[in-house]
């Protein structure tokens, strides 16, 4: 079973608005990413892959920091492609995978391009709903139940 890590944590507090890294967030069934805008009760939380934003970086000539995918939470490890409906724990906190994040225009204002190489294989990520919240720390654990 792959295991995987934790490696950022970010909150968007406004539409549009800057991705603020936080050590640790709360994660909660009724409110998702609690602080965070731009939630539905299907798409509480979205997740990126280390590895698919290292690949991609190479992809474009390009190192921008993975902020500018506008997840909530970037992961090492663990492999996103084609888990709806997968259930994803990360330190006591369980989500639910929706689907895959699609990558919109807003990747290309951050890098000429990304749009369309984040189409593959969920490069951009996927969406969430919380299905046992709690506190969830940067270096926690991730694996797959």
């Amino acid at each position: 079973m792959a295991v995987g890590r934790l490696e950022a944590i970010w909150i968007k507090r406004a539409h549009r608005g800057p991705m603020d890294s936080v050590q640790s967030a709360e994660l909660d069934v009724e409110r998702g990413l609690v602080g965070s805008v731009d939630r539905s009760r299907r798409r509480q939380v979205t997740l990126l892959e280390a590895e698919s934003w290292e690949r991609l970086m190479g992809e474009l000539h390009a190192d921008i920091d993975p902020s500018a995918r506008r997840a909530n939470m970037l992961l090492s490890g663990v492999s996103l492609y084609q888990t709806r409906g997968r259930v994803l724990q990360i330190g006591s906190v369980q989500l639910a995978i929706g689907g895959e994040t699609t990558p919109c225009e807003r990747m290309d204002e951050a890098l000429p391009g990304l749009q369309v190489a984040m189409r593959p294989m969920w490069a951009g990520g996927a969406f969430a709903h919380v299905i046992a919240g709690g506190i969830v720390r940067m270096g926690e654990r991730v694996a797959w139940l």
